[in-house]
């Protein structure tokens, strides 16, 4: 054979390897060279109210429920977490320890430090640009999706420039002018003049047409200013109803309710009725999602399961599972529209945390000693020193058939007085939970004391007479009857494993959760604040 063939073909055949090592690096670069610079498009789910342990409550009931409605136990979260970097994000507003609603949405929204209870603005006060703002003079489409009112606290901190979240007339006003291309939740009765509460009037009764009796019609405007009449002169399609909002194209305003839309128990309840009238959140997604698309300069949606904080709020844990299941179903939707594109970073994270919530084990009920087939325990039983909790408790919470407002407000108030009795209450709370209580528990619900907070004039500690808390008292600021809820909850705790803190918010840091172009996912995996939220969403979709 002759040497220089053999030598030769060495020759090439380690150029071969070199070249085909090589090759897997120089696809590597290439990839990361056609890795997008920015995100065509930035959807925002904000969870308000939900922190660590609300995500960790809907985990449990997914993955340890006997009877969990979850397929295989896995979340919206666990997809998620598997597409991007997760981070942890510090909540509260300037020289505060803790966030309110409105601060905090103004903060992811602008990426500067609000006050507290302000709308769209930073610290000093001045007017704050928001990220649907920024990616209007981009040329992008915008929208807001909210299952409470699109003025409340967390859609008017992305659109609207006020002093106090109070301010929903105003804040409505804002959220026209700044020509937000959808706009899909409740809260009619801040967008309709005042003579529409006159049964006679011309305003009533082209409102009465227009939302084919689907909503209850009555204002809390102080002036006659009709922005629905408004919003059509600027091409809006309005929507009061499904059907409506099925049919809506282009720019479309719907409200589907005269305040907030039902919470998730009954949305879970009445979601195939074929006679529902008011959509779900996914679905309003769904619509603001397939609208906004067809713009090819991309858009920014900024979505709030908004009620999971009321649930907080009030400590009701079977509706508060609830609230986290409407959550993941929506997020489940987005997550799929989303799915194989490079154009569009999604963020998932929450404002604050609300109530304290957690399960804890306890003194109640211990757990009786069992066998165990184990070589460890073949002289003894198993027998735990506290109870831990039984995973069955989960199968309960979901059967919840009425939230603690609902069994107040629509049952027991609805009674006449001499029947709003403890028997009562029991009676309406055994049926409508799977957590009894006796007479003597429902009378302490029902106990009242002189106000040691009384404040004249303010918005909710005005009211002489309150729900008697005992403890923590100064933690549970909206009296008014909304504290029979929180008291029904520490009666039913015991048998729940659950343990509640407050009846406000805490500064507990929340997740963040993203997926994207890993360049401009990239930075949200590592301990941020609110407002570097805000400024990592702008530069995301900047040009």
């Amino acid at each position: 054979m002759n040497i220089r063939n053999i030598t030769a073909g060495a020759g090439l055949l380690a150029s071969s390897l070199l070249l085909a090592a090589c090759a897997p690096l120089q696809t590597d670069s290439q990839a990361a060279l056609a890795e997008p610079e920015k995100a065509k498009n930035v959807i925002m789910i904000i969870g308000d109210g939900m922190g660590p342990q609300q995500i960790g409550l809907l985990l449990a009931y997914a993955k340890q429920a006997p009877n969990s409605v979850i397929t295989g136990g896995i979340t919206a979260f666990d997809r998620i977490a598997e597409n991007g970097p997760m981070g942890i994000s510090m909540t509260h507003a300037n020289d505060n320890l803790v966030v309110d609603s409105a601060a905090s949405a103004t903060q992811l929204a602008t990426g500067k430090l609000a006050g507290a209870e302000m709308i769209g603005a930073d610290k000093d006060g001045n007017t704050a640009e928001s990220i649907l703002e920024k990616a209007k003079k981009l040329g992008k489409s915008t929208g807001l999706v909210s299952d409470t009112r699109i003025t409340h606290a967390t859609p008017a901190g992305f659109a609207a420039h006020q002093s106090h979240r109070s301010l929903e007339n105003d804040i409505a006003v804002d959220l026209l002018n700044n020509n937000v291309d959808v706009m899909l939740s409740g809260g009619l009765r801040y967008w309709i003049p005042a003579s529409a509460n006159d049964e006679q009037s011309a305003a009533r009764l082209e409102l009465e047409a227009l939302t084919e009796g689907s909503v209850r019609i009555k204002s809390k405007r102080k002036d006659d200013r009709n922005l629905i009449a408004e919003a059509q002169q600027q091409n809006y399609d309005l929507a009061f109803n499904l059907d409506q909002m099925n049919q809506a194209d282009g720019k479309m305003l719907g409200l589907f309710a005269y305040s907030s839309l039902p919470n998730a128990i009954v949305e879970n309840q009445t979601k195939n009725d074929p006679n529902r009238t008011i959509p779900t959140l996914k679905e309003m997604s769904e619509k603001a999602i397939g609208s906004l698309s067809q713009n090819e300069k991309g858009f920014f949606l900024m979505i709030e399961a908004g009620q999971i904080d009321w649930a907080g709020h009030y400590n009701d844990t079977g509706t508060m599972l609830h609230e986290m299941l409407r959550m993941n179903e929506t997020l489940n939707y987005v997550l799929d529209w989303a799915e194989g594109r490079d154009d569009t970073l999604v963020v998932v994270t929450a404002d604050h945390e609300t109530g304290g919530f957690g399960f804890s084990y306890s003194a109640n009920d211990l757990p009786h000693g069992r066998d165990l087939p184990g070589d460890v325990f073949k002289e003894q039983q198993f027998k735990p020193g506290f109870n831990f909790g039984d995973v069955s408790t989960l199968d309960k919470l979901y059967e919840q058939k009425s939230s603690y407002g609902d069994i107040f407000y629509s049952q027991f108030d609805s009674l006449s007085e001499d029947e709003q009795t403890p028997v009562n209450l029991a009676r309406i709370v055994n049926a409508e939970t799977s957590f009894d209580i006796t007479e003597e528990q429902a009378a302490r619900v029902l106990a009242t004391e002189d106000n040691p907070f009384y404040t004249e004039g303010h918005s909710y500690l005005s009211t002489k007479t309150v729900p008697k808390m005992d403890v923590n008292g100064a933690f549970f600021v909206y009296q008014t009857d909304d504290n029979r809820q929180n008291l029904l909850a520490r009666e039913v705790a015991e048998q729940q494993n659950v343990v509640w803190s407050t009846g406000t918010h805490t500064n507990t840091p929340v997740l963040v959760f993203t997926q994207g172009p890993a360049k401009v996912a990239g930075p949200f995996g590592k301990i941020l604040h609110h407002t570097d939220i805000g400024q990592f969403a702008m530069e995301a979709m900047e040009d």
